[in-house]
């Protein structure tokens, strides 16, 4: 069953544009990690605020997708902020189970290396 949510004013007025996808950070809201990078449009963001769970739009699937719905690697939300320019948004979450769908705890495991800087 597909449930629908509206954002109230004051918090489409955060928002740069909200007719468009938002990129949405999600961080373990005890550890601090980035755990993945999805996005949002106006109805998952509304209904992560309604439900208290991660609710994403899947672009490969053009789909409201709940995170963990199929895999149990579910996401509760901690918080939310909007950053300055109003066209990101930041999850803290509580996440069960890993968060990247390879299985790793983060999205971000892949690590590119990049030369030693001295003194810094």
């Amino acid at each position: 069953m597909r449930m629908s949510a509206n954002l109230s004013p004051e918090v489409l007025a955060l928002l740069k544009d909200p007719k468009l996808l938002i990129p949405a950070i999600a961080q373990d809201a005890h550890t601090g990690e980035v755990l993945m990078l999805a996005y949002m449009n106006q109805e998952s963001l509304a209904l992560t605020i309604e439900t208290g769970r991660a609710t994403y739009w899947s672009r490969s699937r053009n789909e409201l997708w709940e995170k963990g719905a199929t895999s149990g690697n579910t996401q509760g939300v901690v918080s939310i902020s909007v950053d300055c320019d109003g066209d990101s948004i930041l999850l803290k979450v509580n996440q069960h189970g890993p968060a990247c769908h390879t299985g790793e705890q983060s999205c971000f495991h892949r690590v590119i290396p990049t030369p030693s800087h001295k003194g810094a």
